[in-house]
Protein backbone atom coordinates (compact mmCIF):
# COMPACT_ATOMS: atom_id res chain seq x y z
CA UNK A 1 0.00 0.00 0.00
CA UNK A 2 1.05 3.73 -0.51
CA UNK A 3 1.75 6.25 2.18
CA UNK A 4 -1.55 8.35 0.48
CA UNK A 5 -3.62 5.09 0.41
CA UNK A 6 -2.92 4.65 3.95
CA UNK A 7 -3.16 8.35 4.93
CA UNK A 8 -6.91 8.09 3.54
CA UNK A 9 -7.98 4.89 5.18
CA UNK A 10 -6.72 6.63 8.09
CA UNK A 11 -8.52 9.99 7.83
CA UNK A 12 -12.05 7.90 7.42
CA UNK A 13 -11.44 6.54 10.78
CA UNK A 14 -10.58 9.18 12.29
CA UNK A 15 -13.41 11.29 10.76
CA UNK A 16 -15.97 8.59 12.51
CA UNK A 17 -14.20 9.90 16.11
CA UNK A 18 -13.85 13.61 15.32
CA UNK A 19 -15.29 16.02 17.89
CA UNK A 20 -15.17 18.62 19.45
CA UNK A 21 -11.96 18.88 22.09
CA UNK A 22 -12.71 17.15 25.21
CA UNK A 23 -12.85 17.95 28.64
CA UNK A 24 -10.70 17.10 31.15
CA UNK A 25 -10.70 13.17 31.77
CA UNK A 26 -9.99 10.74 34.79
CA UNK A 27 -8.48 7.82 32.73
CA UNK A 28 -7.23 4.06 33.93
CA UNK A 29 -4.61 2.54 31.87
CA UNK A 30 -4.24 -1.14 32.43
CA UNK A 31 -1.54 -2.41 31.39
CA UNK A 32 0.35 -5.90 31.53
CA UNK A 33 3.54 -4.55 32.26
CA UNK A 34 5.15 -0.82 32.85
CA UNK A 35 8.82 0.77 32.97
CA UNK A 36 11.42 -0.53 34.88
CA UNK A 37 10.55 -3.25 31.99
CA UNK A 38 11.25 -2.84 28.94
CA UNK A 39 9.14 -3.12 25.64
CA UNK A 40 6.96 -1.72 22.45
CA UNK A 41 3.74 -1.28 24.74
CA UNK A 42 5.60 -0.13 27.99
CA UNK A 43 7.08 2.92 26.06
CA UNK A 44 3.75 3.61 24.25
CA UNK A 45 1.87 3.88 27.83
CA UNK A 46 4.99 5.77 28.90
CA UNK A 47 4.61 8.50 26.44
CA UNK A 48 1.12 9.16 25.81
CA UNK A 49 0.03 9.45 29.98
CA UNK A 50 2.73 11.92 30.53
CA UNK A 51 1.67 13.80 27.65
CA UNK A 52 -2.28 12.94 28.41
CA UNK A 53 -0.83 14.10 32.00
CA UNK A 54 0.30 17.16 30.52
CA UNK A 55 -2.98 18.17 29.02
CA UNK A 56 -4.70 18.48 32.43
CA UNK A 57 -6.12 14.64 32.35
CA UNK A 58 -5.71 12.95 35.75
CA UNK A 59 -3.87 9.66 34.65
CA UNK A 60 -3.76 6.39 36.80
CA UNK A 61 -1.70 3.64 35.51
CA UNK A 62 -2.57 0.12 36.82
CA UNK A 63 -0.23 -2.79 36.14
CA UNK A 64 1.42 -5.42 37.95
CA UNK A 65 4.35 -6.14 39.96
CA UNK A 66 5.10 -10.08 39.51
CA UNK A 67 4.50 -12.15 42.89
CA UNK A 68 7.54 -12.82 45.02
CA UNK A 69 9.31 -10.25 42.80
CA UNK A 70 12.55 -8.72 44.65
CA UNK A 71 12.53 -5.56 42.38
CA UNK A 72 12.51 -2.09 44.81
CA UNK A 73 10.04 -0.83 42.61
CA UNK A 74 7.12 1.11 44.77
CA UNK A 75 3.36 -0.49 44.71
CA UNK A 76 2.35 3.26 44.39
CA UNK A 77 3.92 6.39 43.02
CA UNK A 78 3.83 9.30 41.08
CA UNK A 79 5.52 9.97 38.23
CA UNK A 80 5.27 13.10 35.83
CA UNK A 81 1.71 13.87 36.67
CA UNK A 82 0.83 10.22 36.33
CA UNK A 83 -0.21 8.13 39.11
CA UNK A 84 1.30 4.04 38.85
CA UNK A 85 -0.55 1.70 40.92
CA UNK A 86 1.37 -2.07 40.74
CA UNK A 87 -0.70 -5.16 42.29
CA UNK A 88 0.78 -8.35 42.38
CA UNK A 89 0.47 -11.48 40.04
CA UNK A 90 0.88 -14.74 39.29
CA UNK A 91 2.66 -16.75 38.34
CA UNK A 92 6.02 -14.70 38.87
CA UNK A 93 8.03 -16.32 36.00
CA UNK A 94 5.52 -16.59 33.27
CA UNK A 95 3.68 -13.87 31.46
CA UNK A 96 0.21 -14.44 31.91
CA UNK A 97 0.03 -12.00 34.45
CA UNK A 98 -2.98 -12.97 36.36
CA UNK A 99 -3.49 -9.95 38.75
CA UNK A 100 -6.94 -10.67 40.08
CA UNK A 101 -6.88 -7.67 42.61
CA UNK A 102 -7.07 -5.40 39.50
CA UNK A 103 -10.82 -5.92 39.68
CA UNK A 104 -11.40 -4.30 42.62
CA UNK A 105 -9.68 -1.55 42.20
CA UNK A 106 -11.56 -0.88 38.82
CA UNK A 107 -14.90 -1.41 40.47
CA UNK A 108 -14.11 1.08 43.39
CA UNK A 109 -13.00 4.34 42.05
CA UNK A 110 -14.84 6.70 40.03
CA UNK A 111 -13.01 6.52 36.69
CA UNK A 112 -14.58 8.28 33.55
CA UNK A 113 -13.00 5.49 31.03
CA UNK A 114 -10.67 2.03 30.88
CA UNK A 115 -8.30 2.15 28.36
CA UNK A 116 -6.64 -1.57 28.10
CA UNK A 117 -3.35 -1.73 26.75
CA UNK A 118 -2.40 -5.08 25.40
CA UNK A 119 -4.17 -8.37 24.70
CA UNK A 120 -2.41 -11.16 25.09
CA UNK A 121 -2.95 -11.70 28.78
CA UNK A 122 -4.88 -12.11 31.67
CA UNK A 123 -4.66 -8.24 32.17
CA UNK A 124 -7.35 -7.23 29.59
CA UNK A 125 -9.81 -9.81 30.40
CA UNK A 126 -10.24 -8.82 34.43
CA UNK A 127 -9.99 -5.47 33.06
CA UNK A 128 -12.74 -5.53 30.46
CA UNK A 129 -15.09 -7.87 33.23
CA UNK A 130 -14.29 -5.20 35.89
CA UNK A 131 -15.32 -2.50 33.42
CA UNK A 132 -18.38 -3.71 32.16
CA UNK A 133 -19.30 -4.85 35.29
CA UNK A 134 -18.61 -0.98 36.92
CA UNK A 135 -20.71 0.19 33.71
CA UNK A 136 -17.44 1.70 32.70
CA UNK A 137 -16.49 2.55 28.93
CA UNK A 138 -13.54 1.09 27.85
CA UNK A 139 -11.34 0.86 24.73
CA UNK A 140 -8.57 -1.45 23.94
CA UNK A 141 -5.00 -0.71 22.01
CA UNK A 142 -4.10 -4.51 20.89
CA UNK A 143 -0.60 -4.25 20.63
CA UNK A 144 -0.14 -7.45 19.21
CA UNK A 145 3.42 -8.94 19.55
CA UNK A 146 4.81 -12.69 18.62
CA UNK A 147 5.85 -15.20 20.90
CA UNK A 148 8.97 -17.81 21.09
CA UNK A 149 6.79 -20.45 21.83
CA UNK A 150 4.76 -22.50 19.15
CA UNK A 151 1.81 -23.63 21.38
CA UNK A 152 1.12 -19.83 22.27
CA UNK A 153 1.18 -19.14 18.75
CA UNK A 154 -1.23 -21.56 17.52
CA UNK A 155 -3.72 -21.22 20.82
CA UNK A 156 -3.97 -16.52 19.58
CA UNK A 157 -7.19 -17.59 17.77
CA UNK A 158 -8.96 -19.51 19.87
CA UNK A 159 -7.49 -16.80 22.45
CA UNK A 160 -9.42 -14.04 20.02
CA UNK A 161 -12.81 -16.01 19.73
CA UNK A 162 -12.95 -16.36 23.81
CA UNK A 163 -12.59 -12.42 24.09
CA UNK A 164 -14.77 -11.49 21.50
CA UNK A 165 -17.77 -10.69 23.35
CA UNK A 166 -16.00 -8.37 25.71
CA UNK A 167 -14.38 -6.59 22.76
CA UNK A 168 -17.47 -6.54 20.89
CA UNK A 169 -18.80 -3.94 24.04
CA UNK A 170 -15.56 -2.17 23.59
CA UNK A 171 -16.40 1.41 22.65
CA UNK A 172 -13.51 1.45 20.28
CA UNK A 173 -10.44 -0.88 19.52
CA UNK A 174 -7.64 0.48 18.27
CA UNK A 175 -4.98 -1.04 15.73
CA UNK A 176 -1.37 0.41 15.91
CA UNK A 177 -1.26 -0.22 11.88
CA UNK A 178 -3.98 -1.11 9.09
CA UNK A 179 -2.61 -4.41 9.44
CA UNK A 180 -3.42 -5.33 12.75
CA UNK A 181 -7.18 -3.47 12.38
CA UNK A 182 -7.62 -5.37 9.74
CA UNK A 183 -6.70 -8.59 11.05
CA UNK A 184 -9.04 -8.08 14.19
CA UNK A 185 -12.16 -6.84 12.19
CA UNK A 186 -11.87 -9.69 9.37
CA UNK A 187 -11.53 -12.50 12.40
CA UNK A 188 -13.99 -11.18 14.98
CA UNK A 189 -16.11 -9.98 12.38
CA UNK A 190 -16.98 -7.07 13.89
CA UNK A 191 -18.09 -3.71 12.06
CA UNK A 192 -15.20 -1.44 10.80
CA UNK A 193 -16.69 1.59 12.50
CA UNK A 194 -15.33 -0.26 16.06
CA UNK A 195 -11.86 0.08 14.57
CA UNK A 196 -9.58 3.34 14.05
CA UNK A 197 -6.59 3.07 13.84
CA UNK A 198 -3.19 4.97 15.78
CA UNK A 199 0.60 4.71 15.26
CA UNK A 200 3.03 4.46 17.60
CA UNK A 201 5.02 7.89 18.02
CA UNK A 202 8.20 8.74 16.55
CA UNK A 203 9.89 11.04 18.92
CA UNK A 204 13.02 10.86 20.40
CA UNK A 205 15.28 13.71 22.34
CA UNK A 206 17.55 15.71 20.21
CA UNK A 207 20.71 13.85 19.81
CA UNK A 208 23.47 16.07 20.59
CA UNK A 209 26.50 16.37 17.65
CA UNK A 210 28.21 12.91 16.84
CA UNK A 211 30.76 11.27 15.17
CA UNK A 212 29.03 10.60 11.64
CA UNK A 213 27.35 6.88 11.63
CA UNK A 214 29.85 4.25 10.61
CA UNK A 215 33.23 6.67 11.28
CA UNK A 216 35.04 4.45 12.92
CA UNK A 217 33.32 0.86 11.90
CA UNK A 218 30.06 -0.11 10.67
CA UNK A 219 27.48 -0.40 13.34
CA UNK A 220 24.24 -2.44 12.38
CA UNK A 221 22.23 -1.97 15.35
CA UNK A 222 19.38 -5.33 16.18
CA UNK A 223 16.66 -3.92 18.46
CA UNK A 224 13.73 -5.88 20.34
CA UNK A 225 13.52 -8.20 23.23
CA UNK A 226 15.98 -10.79 23.46
CA UNK A 227 13.73 -13.49 22.38
CA UNK A 228 13.94 -16.14 19.50
CA UNK A 229 11.11 -14.85 17.41
CA UNK A 230 12.26 -11.37 17.24
CA UNK A 231 15.20 -12.92 15.03
CA UNK A 232 18.52 -10.96 16.14
CA UNK A 233 20.39 -14.31 15.57
CA UNK A 234 19.80 -13.74 11.80
CA UNK A 235 22.11 -10.88 12.03
CA UNK A 236 24.78 -12.78 14.27
CA UNK A 237 24.60 -15.61 11.58
CA UNK A 238 25.06 -13.33 8.82
CA UNK A 239 27.77 -11.23 10.38
CA UNK A 240 30.61 -13.54 8.89
CA UNK A 241 29.51 -12.61 5.39
CA UNK A 242 28.75 -8.99 5.95
CA UNK A 243 32.52 -8.90 7.53
CA UNK A 244 33.64 -10.81 4.12
CA UNK A 245 32.05 -7.26 2.70
CA UNK A 246 32.86 -4.62 5.45
CA UNK A 247 35.47 -6.01 7.61
CA UNK A 248 34.99 -3.62 10.18
CA UNK A 249 31.52 -4.59 10.62
CA UNK A 250 30.08 -4.81 14.35
CA UNK A 251 26.75 -5.80 15.85
CA UNK A 252 25.45 -4.20 18.95
CA UNK A 253 21.74 -5.87 19.76
CA UNK A 254 19.69 -3.42 22.43
CA UNK A 255 17.37 -5.70 24.48
CA UNK A 256 17.16 -8.05 27.29
CA UNK A 257 15.38 -11.26 28.20
CA UNK A 258 15.44 -14.65 28.29
CA UNK A 259 17.48 -16.13 24.72
CA UNK A 260 20.59 -14.05 25.63
CA UNK A 261 22.71 -16.89 26.25
CA UNK A 262 21.91 -18.52 23.23
CA UNK A 263 22.75 -15.60 21.65
CA UNK A 264 26.43 -15.12 22.98
CA UNK A 265 26.55 -18.36 22.60
CA UNK A 266 25.63 -18.54 18.92
CA UNK A 267 28.15 -15.62 18.34
CA UNK A 268 31.12 -17.80 19.98
CA UNK A 269 30.36 -20.63 18.13
CA UNK A 270 29.97 -18.36 15.07
CA UNK A 271 33.30 -17.38 15.59
CA UNK A 272 32.11 -13.02 15.81
CA UNK A 273 31.50 -12.60 19.55
CA UNK A 274 34.48 -9.95 19.44
CA UNK A 275 32.08 -8.08 16.98
CA UNK A 276 29.20 -8.51 18.75
CA UNK A 277 27.84 -6.70 21.82
CA UNK A 278 24.42 -7.24 23.63
CA UNK A 279 23.13 -4.74 26.25
CA UNK A 280 20.07 -3.08 27.12
CA UNK A 281 19.05 0.52 27.80
CA UNK A 282 17.32 1.93 31.14
CA UNK A 283 13.82 2.24 30.80
CA UNK A 284 13.11 5.60 29.97
CA UNK A 285 16.31 6.81 28.98
CA UNK A 286 14.99 7.94 25.90
CA UNK A 287 18.18 9.63 25.44
CA UNK A 288 20.62 7.18 25.66
CA UNK A 289 18.14 5.22 22.83
CA UNK A 290 18.33 8.50 20.27
CA UNK A 291 22.14 8.55 21.04
CA UNK A 292 22.84 4.82 19.86
CA UNK A 293 20.40 4.42 16.98
CA UNK A 294 22.27 7.69 15.78
CA UNK A 295 25.03 5.96 15.70
CA UNK A 296 24.02 2.59 13.46
CA UNK A 297 25.04 2.67 9.63
CA UNK A 298 22.04 0.57 9.68
CA UNK A 299 19.23 -0.67 12.21
CA UNK A 300 17.49 -3.71 11.81
CA UNK A 301 14.45 -5.98 13.16
CA UNK A 302 14.32 -9.05 11.43
CA UNK A 303 11.42 -10.21 13.50
CA UNK A 304 8.91 -13.18 12.89
CA UNK A 305 5.43 -10.98 13.84
CA UNK A 306 5.12 -6.89 14.66
CA UNK A 307 2.49 -4.86 14.97
CA UNK A 308 3.90 -1.19 14.61
CA UNK A 309 7.42 -1.23 16.31
CA UNK A 310 7.91 1.64 17.91
CA UNK A 311 11.73 1.12 18.07
CA UNK A 312 11.64 1.36 14.06
CA UNK A 313 9.66 4.23 13.93
CA UNK A 314 12.28 6.30 16.17
CA UNK A 315 14.89 5.02 14.27
CA UNK A 316 12.61 6.59 10.93
CA UNK A 317 12.44 9.76 13.21
CA UNK A 318 16.48 9.62 12.80
CA UNK A 319 17.08 9.28 9.23
CA UNK A 320 18.65 5.44 10.09
CA UNK A 321 18.31 2.90 7.24
CA UNK A 322 16.59 0.32 8.55
CA UNK A 323 16.15 -3.26 7.00
CA UNK A 324 13.23 -5.69 8.61
CA UNK A 325 11.54 -8.80 7.11
CA UNK A 326 8.71 -8.82 5.02
CA UNK A 327 5.93 -10.11 7.58
CA UNK A 328 2.86 -8.55 9.73
CA UNK A 329 2.73 -4.54 10.14
CA UNK A 330 7.02 -4.52 8.96
CA UNK A 331 5.23 -5.07 5.75
CA UNK A 332 3.06 -2.72 6.01
CA UNK A 333 6.41 -0.19 6.67
CA UNK A 334 7.59 -1.54 3.79
CA UNK A 335 5.07 -1.46 1.10
CA UNK A 336 4.99 2.54 2.44
CA UNK A 337 8.28 3.03 1.07
CA UNK A 338 9.69 3.13 4.66
CA UNK A 339 11.98 0.49 5.24
CA UNK A 340 13.53 -2.42 3.07
CA UNK A 341 12.27 -6.02 3.84
CA UNK A 342 13.78 -9.49 3.05
CA UNK A 343 11.68 -12.75 3.35
CA UNK A 344 12.15 -14.13 6.98
CA UNK A 345 13.67 -17.25 5.71
CA UNK A 346 16.18 -15.50 4.28
CA UNK A 347 19.53 -17.52 4.48
CA UNK A 348 22.55 -15.89 5.88
CA UNK A 349 24.06 -14.63 2.85
CA UNK A 350 20.56 -13.25 1.55
CA UNK A 351 20.42 -11.01 4.55
CA UNK A 352 24.41 -10.34 4.46
CA UNK A 353 23.73 -8.69 0.76
CA UNK A 354 20.29 -7.18 1.83
CA UNK A 355 22.28 -5.58 4.97
CA UNK A 356 24.92 -4.33 2.51
CA UNK A 357 22.14 -2.68 -0.44
CA UNK A 358 20.20 -1.02 2.73
CA UNK A 359 23.29 0.69 3.95
CA UNK A 360 25.05 1.34 0.20
CA UNK A 361 22.12 2.32 -1.22
CA UNK A 362 19.76 3.39 1.69
CA UNK A 363 16.13 3.14 1.09
CA UNK A 364 14.59 6.09 3.40
CA UNK A 365 11.19 7.49 3.55
CA UNK A 366 10.17 10.65 1.12
CA UNK A 367 11.17 14.00 2.68
CA UNK A 368 7.07 14.86 2.06
CA UNK A 369 6.63 11.88 4.05
CA UNK A 370 5.82 12.94 8.03
CA UNK A 371 6.29 10.55 11.06
CA UNK A 372 3.65 10.38 13.28
CA UNK A 373 4.97 11.52 16.84
CA UNK A 374 3.48 10.85 20.18
CA UNK A 375 1.02 14.15 20.31
CA UNK A 376 -0.18 12.89 17.35
CA UNK A 377 -0.89 9.84 18.88
CA UNK A 378 -2.33 11.65 22.06
CA UNK A 379 -4.62 14.02 19.75
CA UNK A 380 -6.48 11.01 18.72
CA UNK A 381 -6.61 9.17 21.55
CA UNK A 382 -8.44 12.36 23.44
CA UNK A 383 -10.89 11.98 20.08
CA UNK A 384 -11.84 8.59 21.00
CA UNK A 385 -12.12 9.20 24.68
CA UNK A 386 -14.24 11.84 23.86
CA UNK A 387 -16.62 9.89 21.71
CA UNK A 388 -16.66 7.16 23.99
CA UNK A 389 -18.19 9.16 26.94
CA UNK A 390 -20.49 10.67 24.43
CA UNK A 391 -22.18 7.28 23.53
CA UNK A 392 -21.84 6.55 27.30
CA UNK A 393 -24.01 9.31 27.99
CA UNK A 394 -26.40 9.10 25.12
CA UNK A 395 -26.74 5.46 26.47
CA UNK A 396 -27.69 5.75 29.75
Amino acid sequence: MSAISSGQRQKEREDHFNLEAPGKMNILMVTPRYYPYVGGTETHVYEVSRRLAQNGHKVTILTTMPYGSLSPVPHQEEKQGVHILRVPAWPRNRDYYFAPRMRSIIKQARWDLIHCQSCHTFVPLLAMVAAKEARLPYVLTFHTGGHSSNLRNKLRDLQWSLLRPLLADASALIGVSHFEAKYFQTFLRLPAEKFVVIPNGSTLPPVPSLQSPGENHTLIVSIGRLERYKGHQRLIAALPEIRKWRADARLLILGSGPYEQALRELAKNTAVDKYVEIRAIPAGNRAEMAESLSRAALVALLSEYEAHPVAVMEALSLRRPVLVTETSGLKELADQGLVRAIPLHSSPEETAQAVRQQIEEPLLPPVSFTLPTWDDCVRQLEKVYAASLRRETCAS
